[in-house]
């Protein structure tokens, strides 16, 4: 059915390695392929060195890509050289990795078809092989990517910002990059003590005046951890959360006011969304409420007046324009306004460089998403390094495939 001759010739393993015989188990739809050494030396594993063959380890079995429907196996009694000094080791065999129970090409398919479907259990029940089989490659795919990261490199740009990992206030730490759009390293919870993890797992002392921004909220925690590790680095504060905080603060007027003014039920959403997108009959109501002297209605003009200082030239462009809205939006009396005008004051650096610098985390935002979808595919998960390798594995832009 399934020759020797056919085999040798697929594997192509070169002129030491020999398809000794095949067995083909039409029950249960399998195929064994026997291996034998024929050389009359073998290759020390460390130091390339050829010794003579001492003898032959107990036979191993490895899952290879399957034939036809069946799932394919091959078998070899793997040889041990004896070295110059004495030691007795097992040889390294061309078609796996010495601790592996699968080929490379067995893992190169499995990495495929997981980039696929981005799903552990649907990947073991596609290639018919168990779960921790699958979740194994996961492992080994991000451990080799890490470790063939470029040494001396680092990104000169980051994004440090938080994501859910489980029920209870459980979050991890996620640091990112803005440009290449990759999750670079995460670690667990999101104090203090996180970010500094963080800096210190990806970024060498020696490279640490390299970095130029790091683009944040205004957590606290992680503001402190750069000032400590990064002090060269510019604080950014992220547009979307300062602009957030004045969404809140609108809509905490809307809410209040809404008790005394009916025409203010249901228009959450009018001063929620940006006025370029409104459908003709929410333009209308939108102007007839803007024009008004509802105090909302100031506060979206504070909150509109903010957005528009973003992109200033200079730092002192920023400090002034930045100052005069200030004043405007103290001067509103709003008490909801005037609360998240006390914290960007105390924000205050990071907030001028946030409106004079292009970066955000835009990027951060939408890797948080696909780590969400990970998450969600996954069903969930409960161990962190688990969740960690998973995020890398799909989104930190390693190279996971095996070099053989």
């Amino acid at each position: 059915m399934f020759s020797e001759q056919l085999f040798n010739l697929i594997l192509n393993l070169g002129d030491d390695w020999k398809v000794a015989r095949v067995n083909a188990n039409i029950k249960i739809e399998e195929v064994d392929v026997f291996i034998e050494y024929i050389g009359q030396e073998g290759e020390d594993p460390d130091t390339c060195e050829l010794c003579p063959i001492y003898d032959h380890a107990p036979s191993r079995r490895w899952r290879h890509l399957d034939t036809l429907q069946y799932k394919t196996f091959i078998n070899c009694s793997v040889p041990r050289i004896q070295t110059s000094s004495g030691k007795v080791k097992t040889m390294k065999v061309p078609w796996a990795d010495g601790y592996e129970r699968h080929t490379y090409l067995f893992e190169r398919l499995a990495i495929d078809v997981l980039l696929s479907t981005k799903n552990q259990t649907k990947t073991a029940e596609l290639l018919r092989c168990g779960f921790n089989v699958i979740n194994r490659i996961i492992h080994n795919s991000v451990e080799r990517g890490l470790q063939g990261r470029p040494k001396d490199f680092c990104f000169e740009n980051l994004s440090i910002d938080e994501k859910s990992f489980k029920k209870g206030h459980q979050y991890v730490t996620v640091l990112s990059s803005p440009i290449a759009g990759v999750v670079i390293d995460i670690t667990e919870n999101r104090d203090y003590n996180a970010g500094k993890k963080i800096f210190h797992q990806f970024i060498k002392p020696q490279n640490r005046d390299k970095i130029k921004t790091v683009c944040m909220d205004m957590w606290k925690p992680y503001m402190n951890a750069t000032k400590d590790i990064l002090p060269k680095a510019q604080i950014v504060h992220d547009r979307f959360h300062l602009v957030k905080c004045l969404n809140d603060a609108v809509d905490k007027v809307r809410r209040r006011e809404v008790k005394q003014n009916e025409e203010l039920r249901n228009t959450k959403y009018l001063f929620l969304k940006n006025p370029e997108n409104q459908t003709e009959k929410q333009r209308i109501k939108f102007e007839s409420i803007a024009n008004a002297n509802y105090e909302v209605s100031r506060a979206w003009r504070v909150k509109e007046n903010f957005r528009n200082i973003f992109g200033c030239a200079s730092l002192d462009a920023a400090t002034s324009l930045f100052v005069q809205w200030m004043n405007n939006a103290l001067q509103t009396r709003i008490k909801e306004i005037s609360a998240v005008v006390e914290t960007f004051k105390s924000h205050l650096r990071g907030i001028l460089n946030a409106l004079t610098n292009t970066l955000t985390n835009a990027m951060a935002e939408r890797l948080n998403g696909k780590i969400q979808e990970v998450k969600s595919c996954g069903r969930g998960y409960r161990k962190f390094e688990n969740f960690r390798n998973a995020i890398l594995f799909f989104h930190g832009g390693l190279f996971l495939y095996p070099l053989k």
